[in-house]
């Protein structure tokens, strides 16, 4: 029910070249793959926040508000979708979405993105580099398979994993009872594998009616009544972290977020002793950010003045 996190989670292609990588970072950090070149991928899913920005839902394109919590980026490749509906079936495909939203990225169209890459000779040399095979590698396609690249290693494991790996010292006794309080609620129902949920989408509300129902969830996708309320389970790795919590952001703390989901997903009101206890273990699963694999690298400059998306 419980594993390791991978080593390394590889798309269809198998694993990246590191030239795609290398894009791939230099592209999770460009500005300019924004309207007003204010905001790049960072911006919303800090790297050194453990991929999240903190707000309950994220400024984009002048200040305009999202109507979802953005997630966390790390480990979110071994995802079995991207997005809380799974819109995106991967980090590849999720790449795209926010840089031609108008209310986050703004960009007006895909071929603009290209326009303003191609005006950059660093940005061609590198694209050309991570795509040798293709005549014409500067594409929107191909922005977006190199910052998947880039996402794949950002894997974060935690004490967690050396204790499934054998090391019982490597949880507290207060963890070990925590998890024991996880198990014991029945929390494990969703959130498990290697990833502590992800890999599987539930109603939120299963046991009991979730009071704010503003936002179907897949069902915006899919239009399928069965839909409805039902949203991707988010992994637990990081959660410590990565608050506020739910698909809306607001709940701020991790001890509401388990008494709530002990109320409307298990039907079971959880005592602040329990709570407390799973929250101990859950701490456990925060994990070490690899920090000499996100430093921000050198962004290509421009012998010419780089096309301006922003005309309003």
């Amino acid at each position: 029910m419980f594993s390791p996190l991978p080593k390394e989670m590889p798309g269809q292609a198998g694993a990246p070249a590191e030239q795609q990588v290398s894009l791939g970072r230099m592209l999770y950090y460009e500005t300019r793959l924004s309207k007003d070149q204010r905001i790049s991928c960072n911006t919303c899913h800090d790297l050194e926040k453990y991929g999240v920005d903190g707000e309950p839902t994220s400024d984009g394109h002048k200040g305009q508000k999202g109507t979802r919590n953005s997630p966390t980026v790390y480990n979110a490749a071994g995802h079995v979708a991207q997005f809380w509906d799974g819109r995106a079936a991967d980090v590849e495909e999720q790449a795209k979405g926010p840089v031609t939203n108008p209310v986050e990225m703004a960009m007006p169209s895909e071929i603009v993105v290209v326009t303003v890459l191609k005006s950059m000779p660093e940005y061609v040399q590198a694209f050309k580099a991570a795509f040798p095979t293709e005549r014409d590698p500067v594409t929107f396609d191909n922005m977006a398979k190199a910052i998947g690249a880039f996402e794949r290693k950002l894997i974060t494991p935690s004490r967690w994993d050396k204790f499934l790996e054998g090391d019982q010292a490597a949880l507290t006794p207060a963890e070990k009872a925590g998890f024991n309080a996880f198990i014991d609620a029945g929390c494990q129902t969703c959130h498990s594998g290697s990833l502590l949920g992800a890999n599987l989408y539930q109603r939120l509300g299963v046991i009991k009616p979730y009071p704010d129902t503003s936002d179907q969830g897949r069902f915006q996708v899919t239009k399928s009544d069965a839909d409805k309320m039902v949203f991707k389970v988010p992994s637990l790795r990081n959660i410590e972290k990565t608050g506020p919590y739910f698909h809306d952001g607001k709940v701020g703390t991790l001890e509401e977020a388990v008494r709530r989901m002990g109320e409307y997903q298990v039907g079971k009101q959880l005592s602040d002793a329990t709570i407390q206890s799973i929250v101990t273990w859950l701490k456990s699963l925060t994990g070490e950010i690899p920090a000499e694999y996100i430093k921000p690298p050198a962004l290509p400059h421009s012998t010419a003045k780089t096309p301006k998306a922003e005309t309003d």
